[in-house]
């Protein structure tokens, strides 16, 4: 089998090979060549961890196997960030294990590269203004994935502790990108295309913020309760996702469903956007796209990282 470390991860995935793995799975998961596992997630009653499984199988890419791995919220003490995972992936011809890969990067990468995936497909026509909700980690993924896809000309950022907007700030910079934190009534009616990012259980942008042709990627935090943007909103948006079942149980779907304001049939697979059969935006004016996050598009970038390292000479042969 071969190992890719967490350390060679980053010399390794860029955020365009990340993008083009999951627009294909995402693209393999319509056409029918690809589909996910049930997701296994539990708390497991010691140091507060939450720990879980995500796996599928891509036919058409090959890939099988599983990424394991949880959010461990005391691992400051250890010097660790909270999330920590491993995908493992297995040879579908024969059932042996082919690979381990460290996880944590390429899940930051890959959750940026399904929303930057939606704004390719997505953006309205002429979109300029990109607005970024909330500032944590995650945020600087985004941004830089969203960037690679479409050329804005500025970001506007709110988060809920103000003090934490400088890595938008920076991040922007970095980009040669103007910023300005605004609140969220100007984010909602300056924002061509909006990115939501946060942990948050009440709605953040709602109905009335939001004005004129929008595209909104919700991409935060995805469990039971979970909650970024108003029912009303996404009661009169076109509605897409990564998984369908997944956004309405545990995704940003799950209010307006509850609220049976939008039933499944609302809800489009972004992979038929990808393949050609759904014409995506339309006339629509507010597009929403609730990226769950599912094990395809991990098994997707690992698989594109064990091919790059084995052509680098970074991968490790361990024989088991």
């Amino acid at each position: 089998m071969w190992v890719v470390p967490e350390k060679e991860i980053a010399g390794l995935m860029t955020p365009e090979a990340a993008f083009d793995a999951v627009e294909a799975v995402f693209a393999s998961m319509a056409s029918g060549d690809a589909y996910n596992f049930p997701v296994v997630r539990e708390a497991i009653g010691h140091e507060d961890a939450l720990y879980g499984f995500k796996g599928g199988f891509d036919r058409k890419g090959a890939n099988l196997g599983l990424k394991a791995g949880g959010y461990w919220p005391n691992n400051q003490k250890h010097g660790l960030i909270n999330h920590q995972s491993t995908v493992f992936l297995f040879d579908p011809d024969t059932g042996r294990v082919a690979a381990a890969v460290g996880g944590n990067l390429l899940t930051a990468l890959r959750t940026a590269a399904a929303s930057a995936v939606s704004i390719k497909h997505l953006a309205p026509a002429g979109a300029k203004v990109l607005g970024m909700i909330g500032a944590g980690h995650q945020s600087a993924f985004q941004m830089r994935a969203a960037a690679g896809v479409h050329g804005f000309e500025k970001v506007i950022g709110w988060n809920p502790h103000p003090e934490m907007l400088g890595r938008l700030a920076d991040t922007a910079a970095d980009l040669g990108l103007p910023f300005e934190a605004v609140d969220l009534d100007r984010l909602g009616a300056e924002a061509d295309v909006i990115i939501s990012i946060t942990s948050a259980f009440d709605p953040l942008l709602m109905d009335g913020h939001v004005t004129g042709p929008t595209h909104i990627a919700a991409m935060g935090t995805d469990t039971k309760g979970k909650q970024e943007l108003d029912p009303a909103l996404i009661a009169r948006a076109r509605l897409f996702t990564d998984e369908v079942a997944q956004s309405l149980s545990i995704g940003e779907f799950q209010h307006a469903a509850a609220q049976k304001t939008i039933s499944d049939s609302d809800v489009i697979a972004i992979g038929r956007v990808i393949t050609g059969n759904h014409e995506g935006r339309g006339n629509a004016e507010v597009t929403i796209f609730d990226g769950t996050g599912v094990g395809l598009q991990d098994l997707a970038v690992a698989g594109a990282v064990v091919e790059l390292a084995r052509q680098q000479g970074k991968a490790i042969e361990v024989e088991i």
